[in-house]
Order: structure tokens, then C-alpha cells, then sequence
């Protein structure tokens, strides 16, 4: 059974939602989920969950890419000379277009927002999972891969919104069908956990092949890509970034 690790990334480790997951029939069960700690460290907690998976999918609230044009334009830049690209073009990377189109929510752009520092902390975190199991973990592109563990980026709001759910940060309103805690938690979740479980039914979707694959692979493993259910229609897609 593949093991399903929700994170709510944050810069502080106090912040990061956990939580531990496995896929039954129809629903995902909630084994764990808590929010980390300065002694109860989220890189030593994923790690013990890993350390007796056979497989796994981590699935990460947050950027692991930054928009195509952000490096070519700023490598080259002299201080007081204007910046090429529009400010869209440059600070929003694709899959967050496509979120607006397809659910009317748009993630906070990483090239321009204090998100990017919580892109920095994920990937460090991704990183030091790494080194702890000694094992590659590369972000997965489609359901069934060759290799044990693998990881995804993902956005909560737009995984409650894509199974019909409230947008609400830290709300499990409308999930009673899909996701469920077993044992029941023994104390109030934080809403950092509670977005960890969240996160944690994402990496099912992309699992059963419910989360929408991008169309553009290429810019995809550059840029990063959220995986997340379709959701009803709002806006017609183009397929491709606005230039």
C-alpha cells in the first residue's frame, strides 16, 4: 500500500502541517496528523514515516518552481534598467494561471510574494528527506512511475474546491465523504495540520488519476505544476501562457 505524507510547508517548523495517510476503498485515512516542532523537527518525522513505506507519494503545499522568464530576465539586469517582461509574465508561473481558469483561484505569485520563501524552506525540506533516507525522491508526472518515492506539489484550496468544498484554510467542511481520521485525533487539530490532511487526499487524486496532468510537460518540470481535480468549469483554458 503507498504511503500518502501531506505537508503544509511553512518557514517555520512550528507551522509545517503533517500528516500520514493511506488510501481506503473510496476514502483517504487519516493515521496522523500533528504540525512539527523546534525538538520535534517535520524532516525527522516524514523520515520515520518513510523508513517503513514500501512506497510513498509526498504531497507538498507549496511552489517548487519559479516562473520560465524570471532568471533570463533578472540574470542580465542592471539596477535603474527596466524589466522586460510584463509583471504577470514574470511573477506567475503556468499552472497558477491555470488554476484561475479552471477553479477562479489564483495561488500567490512565488516570483514576487513572501511565498518564495516558503518555496525555499519546501525544497530544503524536500532535500533533507532526501539525505535522511538516502533515496532520490524526484517529483512524479504521472500516477504510476518506476520508483518508491516520489513527490508532488499541491495546493489545498484548490483540492477543496476541485471535490466541491468551501475554500476555507484549515476547514475539512464538505470532505466528510473523501477523507476521514482513524484513530480520531486525540486533541483540536491546528489549521496547519488540518491543510497537511488536505494535502495528503491531493496525493490520492494524483494517485487514481483524478488530478489534471499538464499540457506542457516541458515547462512543467521547470517551472513546477499543482496537482488537483478539474472541478466545474469557470473559464476556458488556452492551453498555454500569455506572452
Amino acid at each position: 500500500m503507498t504511503l500518502l505524507v501531506g505537508i503544509d510547508c511553512a518557514t517555520d517548523p512550528r507551522k509545517v502541517g503533517l500528516a500520514r495517510a493511506e488510501l481506503a476503498d473510496s476514502a483517504v485515512v487519516i493515521r496522523e496528523c500533528l504540525a512539527g516542532s523546534r525538538s520535534n523537527k517535520p524532516v525527522d518525522i516524514v523520515s520515520g514515516w518513510l523508513a517503513s513505506a514500501d512506497s510513498a507519494v509526498i504531497a507538498l503545499d507549496a511552489p517548487l518552481g519559479w516562473p520560465e522568464p524570471l532568471a533570463p530576465a533578472l540574470s542580465g539586469h542592471l539596477a535603474g534598467q527596466p524589466v522586460g517582461p510584463a509583471p504577470n509574465t514574470l511573477f506567475r508561473r503556468f499552472t497558477d494561471d491555470e488554476m484561475y481558469r479552471r477553479l477562479e483561484k489564483r495561488p500567490l505569485d512565488v516570483g514576487a510574494d513572501r511565498i518564495a520563501r516558503t518555496a525555499v524552506a519546501a525544497l530544503t525540506l524536500l532535500d533533507a528527506i532526501r539525505g535522511r533516507v538516502g533515496l532520490p525522491i524526484p517529483l512524479a508526472w504521472q500516477p504510476a512511475e518506476d520508483c518508491s518515492l516520489r513527490a508532488i506539489e499541491v495546493y489545498p484550496a484548490a483540492t477543496r474546491l476541485g471535490h466541491g468544498a468551501p475554500d476555507k484554510g484549515g476547514s475539512l467542511v464538505g470532505l466528510d465523504k473523501v477523507l476521514r481520521f482513524s484513530p480520531a485525533p486525540s486533541a483540536e487539530l491546528s489549521r496547519d495540520a488540518i491543510d497537511a490532511a488536505v494535502c495528503a487526499l491531493a496525493a490520492a487524486d494524483f494517485l487514481r488519476g483524478d488530478a489534471i496532468p499538464p499540457d506542457d510537460l516541458q515547462l512543467a518540470e521547470r517551472e513546477g505544476w499543482i496537482w488537483a481535480p478539474a472541478g466545474r468549469p469557470t473559464m476556458a483554458s488556452s492551453g498555454r501562457r500569455e506572452r
